[in-house]
Protein backbone atom coordinates (compact mmCIF):
# COMPACT_ATOMS: atom_id res chain seq x y z
CA UNK A 1 0.00 0.00 0.00
CA UNK A 2 1.40 3.39 -0.90
CA UNK A 3 2.06 6.17 1.55
CA UNK A 4 -0.61 8.83 1.80
CA UNK A 5 0.04 12.57 2.09
CA UNK A 6 -2.26 12.56 5.11
CA UNK A 7 -1.22 10.94 8.39
CA UNK A 8 -2.28 7.30 8.42
CA UNK A 9 -4.34 5.77 11.22
CA UNK A 10 -4.75 1.98 11.22
CA UNK A 11 -7.47 0.72 13.56
CA UNK A 12 -6.52 -2.83 14.55
CA UNK A 13 -9.50 -4.91 15.63
CA UNK A 14 -10.78 -8.46 15.51
CA UNK A 15 -11.40 -11.51 17.61
CA UNK A 16 -9.41 -12.31 20.73
CA UNK A 17 -6.75 -14.83 19.78
CA UNK A 18 -6.76 -13.87 16.10
CA UNK A 19 -3.37 -12.12 16.10
CA UNK A 20 -4.15 -8.51 17.02
CA UNK A 21 -1.28 -8.34 19.52
CA UNK A 22 1.17 -9.64 16.92
CA UNK A 23 -0.18 -7.08 14.46
CA UNK A 24 0.24 -4.15 16.85
CA UNK A 25 3.75 -5.29 17.76
CA UNK A 26 4.58 -5.46 14.07
CA UNK A 27 3.23 -1.96 13.49
CA UNK A 28 5.33 -0.78 16.44
CA UNK A 29 8.41 -2.39 14.89
CA UNK A 30 7.64 -0.43 11.70
CA UNK A 31 7.77 2.83 13.72
CA UNK A 32 4.02 3.36 13.95
CA UNK A 33 2.87 5.24 17.04
CA UNK A 34 0.82 2.54 18.80
CA UNK A 35 -1.83 2.39 21.50
CA UNK A 36 -3.93 -0.58 22.56
CA UNK A 37 -7.34 -1.15 24.15
CA UNK A 38 -8.64 2.35 23.45
CA UNK A 39 -12.37 2.88 24.09
CA UNK A 40 -13.84 3.59 20.68
CA UNK A 41 -15.62 6.76 21.78
CA UNK A 42 -12.24 8.25 22.77
CA UNK A 43 -10.77 7.79 19.29
CA UNK A 44 -11.33 11.39 18.06
CA UNK A 45 -10.05 12.86 21.32
CA UNK A 46 -6.96 10.66 21.22
CA UNK A 47 -6.17 11.65 17.64
CA UNK A 48 -6.85 15.28 18.49
CA UNK A 49 -4.30 15.09 21.31
CA UNK A 50 -1.68 13.91 18.83
CA UNK A 51 -2.39 16.93 16.65
CA UNK A 52 -2.15 19.33 19.59
CA UNK A 53 1.31 18.06 20.50
CA UNK A 54 2.63 19.81 17.40
CA UNK A 55 4.66 16.82 16.21
CA UNK A 56 2.00 14.59 14.71
CA UNK A 57 3.27 11.06 14.04
CA UNK A 58 2.83 10.22 10.34
CA UNK A 59 1.61 6.68 11.08
CA UNK A 60 -0.52 5.55 14.01
CA UNK A 61 -1.99 2.14 14.91
CA UNK A 62 -4.67 1.75 17.60
CA UNK A 63 -6.14 -1.45 19.00
CA UNK A 64 -9.92 -1.43 19.60
CA UNK A 65 -11.85 -4.54 20.58
CA UNK A 66 -14.25 -6.08 23.11
CA UNK A 67 -11.95 -5.41 26.05
CA UNK A 68 -13.55 -1.94 26.11
CA UNK A 69 -16.58 -3.32 27.94
CA UNK A 70 -18.70 -0.18 27.92
CA UNK A 71 -18.01 0.90 24.35
CA UNK A 72 -20.58 0.68 21.57
CA UNK A 73 -18.49 -0.77 18.75
CA UNK A 74 -21.33 -0.29 16.27
CA UNK A 75 -20.62 3.47 16.45
CA UNK A 76 -17.09 3.10 15.13
CA UNK A 77 -18.01 4.47 11.64
CA UNK A 78 -19.15 7.69 13.34
CA UNK A 79 -15.88 8.09 15.24
CA UNK A 80 -13.88 7.06 12.19
CA UNK A 81 -15.52 9.86 10.19
CA UNK A 82 -14.63 12.31 12.95
CA UNK A 83 -10.99 11.22 12.69
CA UNK A 84 -11.08 11.80 8.92
CA UNK A 85 -12.27 15.35 9.55
CA UNK A 86 -9.11 15.87 11.61
CA UNK A 87 -7.01 15.10 8.55
CA UNK A 88 -6.13 11.45 9.12
CA UNK A 89 -6.63 8.67 6.62
CA UNK A 90 -8.32 6.04 8.77
CA UNK A 91 -8.23 2.35 7.80
CA UNK A 92 -9.86 -0.49 9.70
CA UNK A 93 -8.01 -3.80 9.72
CA UNK A 94 -9.97 -6.75 11.16
CA UNK A 95 -8.33 -10.01 12.25
CA UNK A 96 -10.36 -13.20 12.24
CA UNK A 97 -9.87 -16.95 12.67
CA UNK A 98 -12.12 -19.98 12.69
CA UNK A 99 -13.47 -21.34 15.97
CA UNK A 100 -11.26 -24.44 15.98
CA UNK A 101 -8.13 -22.31 15.64
CA UNK A 102 -9.21 -19.90 18.38
CA UNK A 103 -10.01 -22.78 20.74
CA UNK A 104 -6.63 -24.35 20.08
CA UNK A 105 -4.79 -21.08 20.68
CA UNK A 106 -6.58 -20.55 23.98
CA UNK A 107 -5.71 -24.11 24.99
CA UNK A 108 -2.05 -23.46 24.13
CA UNK A 109 -1.78 -20.20 26.07
CA UNK A 110 -4.31 -20.99 28.84
CA UNK A 111 -5.41 -17.37 28.87
CA UNK A 112 -8.89 -16.23 29.82
CA UNK A 113 -11.20 -14.86 27.17
CA UNK A 114 -12.03 -11.16 27.77
CA UNK A 115 -15.75 -12.03 27.91
CA UNK A 116 -15.29 -14.80 30.47
CA UNK A 117 -16.48 -12.38 33.18
CA UNK A 118 -19.99 -12.91 31.77
CA UNK A 119 -19.94 -16.50 32.96
CA UNK A 120 -19.75 -17.89 29.42
CA UNK A 121 -17.95 -21.02 28.31
CA UNK A 122 -15.10 -20.44 25.86
CA UNK A 123 -17.14 -21.43 22.76
CA UNK A 124 -19.99 -19.21 23.98
CA UNK A 125 -17.60 -16.31 24.57
CA UNK A 126 -16.18 -16.64 21.06
CA UNK A 127 -19.67 -16.70 19.56
CA UNK A 128 -20.68 -13.66 21.59
CA UNK A 129 -17.55 -11.79 20.53
CA UNK A 130 -18.32 -12.54 16.88
CA UNK A 131 -21.74 -10.98 17.38
CA UNK A 132 -20.38 -7.88 19.12
CA UNK A 133 -17.64 -7.27 16.55
CA UNK A 134 -19.77 -7.96 13.46
CA UNK A 135 -20.16 -4.21 12.70
CA UNK A 136 -16.39 -3.85 12.72
CA UNK A 137 -15.87 -6.81 10.41
CA UNK A 138 -18.50 -5.56 7.99
CA UNK A 139 -16.99 -2.08 7.90
CA UNK A 140 -13.36 -3.18 7.62
CA UNK A 141 -11.12 -2.11 4.75
CA UNK A 142 -9.46 -5.52 4.98
CA UNK A 143 -10.20 -8.76 6.84
CA UNK A 144 -7.22 -11.00 7.61
CA UNK A 145 -8.05 -14.64 8.36
CA UNK A 146 -5.14 -15.95 10.44
CA UNK A 147 -6.40 -19.53 10.80
CA UNK A 148 -3.64 -20.93 8.60
CA UNK A 149 -0.95 -18.35 9.45
CA UNK A 150 1.81 -18.64 12.01
CA UNK A 151 3.21 -15.54 13.70
CA UNK A 152 5.98 -15.12 11.12
CA UNK A 153 3.59 -15.32 8.17
CA UNK A 154 1.20 -12.85 9.79
CA UNK A 155 4.00 -10.43 10.53
CA UNK A 156 5.29 -10.67 6.97
CA UNK A 157 1.83 -10.08 5.54
CA UNK A 158 1.49 -6.84 7.53
CA UNK A 159 4.97 -5.67 6.56
CA UNK A 160 4.27 -6.39 2.89
CA UNK A 161 1.04 -4.37 3.05
CA UNK A 162 2.19 -1.37 5.07
CA UNK A 163 5.96 -1.21 4.54
CA UNK A 164 6.73 -3.00 1.27
CA UNK A 165 10.08 -1.24 0.91
CA UNK A 166 11.24 -2.06 4.41
CA UNK A 167 14.42 -4.11 4.45
CA UNK A 168 13.54 -7.58 5.58
CA UNK A 169 16.20 -7.94 8.26
CA UNK A 170 15.88 -10.90 10.58
CA UNK A 171 14.47 -10.07 14.00
CA UNK A 172 15.45 -12.30 16.91
CA UNK A 173 12.99 -12.65 19.79
CA UNK A 174 14.21 -14.29 22.99
CA UNK A 175 11.19 -15.32 25.04
CA UNK A 176 10.71 -16.84 28.49
CA UNK A 177 7.71 -18.88 29.59
CA UNK A 178 6.33 -21.23 32.25
CA UNK A 179 5.75 -24.81 31.18
CA UNK A 180 2.66 -24.96 33.38
CA UNK A 181 1.01 -22.44 31.03
CA UNK A 182 2.05 -24.16 27.84
CA UNK A 183 4.84 -23.86 25.28
CA UNK A 184 4.56 -20.79 22.98
CA UNK A 185 3.00 -22.04 19.77
CA UNK A 186 5.11 -19.76 17.57
CA UNK A 187 8.55 -20.65 18.99
CA UNK A 188 11.19 -21.83 16.49
CA UNK A 189 13.64 -23.05 19.14
CA UNK A 190 12.52 -24.27 22.57
CA UNK A 191 14.97 -24.99 25.40
CA UNK A 192 14.03 -26.53 28.74
CA UNK A 193 15.72 -24.78 31.67
CA UNK A 194 14.05 -26.94 34.32
CA UNK A 195 17.21 -29.07 34.41
CA UNK A 196 19.10 -26.17 36.02
CA UNK A 197 19.32 -25.22 39.72
CA UNK A 198 16.23 -23.28 40.74
CA UNK A 199 16.56 -19.92 42.57
CA UNK A 200 12.94 -20.32 43.67
CA UNK A 201 14.07 -22.56 46.52
CA UNK A 202 16.28 -19.82 47.95
CA UNK A 203 13.96 -17.63 50.08
CA UNK A 204 16.20 -14.60 49.56
CA UNK A 205 16.04 -14.93 45.76
CA UNK A 206 12.41 -15.96 45.37
CA UNK A 207 10.96 -12.41 45.20
CA UNK A 208 13.32 -11.43 42.36
CA UNK A 209 13.22 -12.33 38.68
CA UNK A 210 15.92 -13.40 36.26
CA UNK A 211 16.36 -9.75 35.30
CA UNK A 212 17.58 -8.84 38.77
CA UNK A 213 21.23 -8.86 39.84
CA UNK A 214 20.87 -11.22 42.85
CA UNK A 215 19.37 -13.97 40.67
CA UNK A 216 21.82 -13.37 37.82
CA UNK A 217 24.81 -13.50 40.12
CA UNK A 218 23.58 -16.67 41.83
CA UNK A 219 22.93 -18.47 38.55
CA UNK A 220 26.31 -17.49 37.17
CA UNK A 221 28.00 -19.30 40.05
CA UNK A 222 26.31 -22.58 39.10
CA UNK A 223 28.52 -24.85 36.89
CA UNK A 224 25.45 -26.42 35.26
CA UNK A 225 24.24 -22.98 34.14
CA UNK A 226 27.63 -22.12 32.64
CA UNK A 227 27.72 -25.40 30.71
CA UNK A 228 24.11 -24.97 29.54
CA UNK A 229 24.71 -21.40 28.37
CA UNK A 230 27.91 -22.29 26.52
CA UNK A 231 26.25 -25.15 24.66
CA UNK A 232 23.10 -23.22 23.72
CA UNK A 233 24.97 -20.09 22.65
CA UNK A 234 27.28 -22.21 20.50
CA UNK A 235 24.33 -23.91 18.83
CA UNK A 236 22.56 -20.61 18.13
CA UNK A 237 25.75 -18.94 16.89
CA UNK A 238 26.11 -21.76 14.38
CA UNK A 239 22.57 -22.05 13.08
CA UNK A 240 20.81 -18.70 13.46
CA UNK A 241 22.90 -17.04 10.71
CA UNK A 242 21.74 -19.79 8.31
CA UNK A 243 18.20 -18.44 8.63
CA UNK A 244 19.12 -15.03 7.24
CA UNK A 245 18.74 -16.25 3.69
CA UNK A 246 15.18 -17.49 4.18
CA UNK A 247 12.01 -15.48 3.53
CA UNK A 248 11.18 -15.30 7.23
CA UNK A 249 11.70 -12.04 9.09
CA UNK A 250 11.28 -13.29 12.67
CA UNK A 251 12.86 -16.10 14.71
CA UNK A 252 11.68 -16.86 18.24
CA UNK A 253 13.99 -18.60 20.71
CA UNK A 254 12.06 -19.66 23.82
CA UNK A 255 13.33 -20.76 27.22
CA UNK A 256 10.96 -22.44 29.64
CA UNK A 257 11.13 -23.24 33.33
CA UNK A 258 8.61 -24.12 36.01
CA UNK A 259 7.33 -20.65 36.85
CA UNK A 260 8.76 -18.58 34.01
CA UNK A 261 10.31 -16.12 36.46
CA UNK A 262 13.95 -16.98 37.17
CA UNK A 263 15.94 -19.40 34.99
CA UNK A 264 14.10 -18.85 31.72
CA UNK A 265 14.12 -15.05 32.12
CA UNK A 266 17.83 -15.06 32.92
CA UNK A 267 18.67 -17.16 29.87
CA UNK A 268 16.49 -15.14 27.50
CA UNK A 269 18.10 -11.91 28.66
CA UNK A 270 21.63 -13.28 28.56
CA UNK A 271 21.27 -14.84 25.10
CA UNK A 272 19.68 -11.65 23.78
CA UNK A 273 22.65 -9.68 25.07
CA UNK A 274 25.00 -12.21 23.48
CA UNK A 275 23.19 -11.91 20.13
CA UNK A 276 23.62 -8.13 20.18
CA UNK A 277 27.32 -8.60 20.92
CA UNK A 278 27.50 -10.91 17.91
CA UNK A 279 26.24 -8.11 15.66
CA UNK A 280 22.53 -8.86 15.38
CA UNK A 281 20.81 -5.50 14.97
CA UNK A 282 17.16 -6.29 15.78
CA UNK A 283 17.01 -8.28 19.02
CA UNK A 284 14.01 -8.25 21.35
CA UNK A 285 12.98 -9.98 24.57
CA UNK A 286 9.55 -10.97 25.84
CA UNK A 287 8.82 -12.48 29.24
CA UNK A 288 5.36 -13.97 29.05
CA UNK A 289 4.84 -14.50 32.76
CA UNK A 290 6.20 -11.07 33.72
CA UNK A 291 4.29 -8.93 31.21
Amino acid sequence: MSESASPLLVIVSGLSGSGKSVALKTFEDMDFYCADNLPVELLPAFVGSLLRDGDTPPRVAIGIDVRSRHSDLSRLPQWRAAVAELGFEARLLFFDADDATLLRRYADTRRRHPLSHLGLSLPEAIAREREITRPLREGADAVVDTSALNVHQLRQRIISAYAPDQHASLTLLFESFAYKRGVPADADFVFDARVLPNPHWNPELRPFSGRDAPVRQWLETQPEVTCYYDQISGLLDTWLPRLRGETRSYVTVAFGCTGGKHRSVYLAERLARHAREQGWEDVKTFHRELE
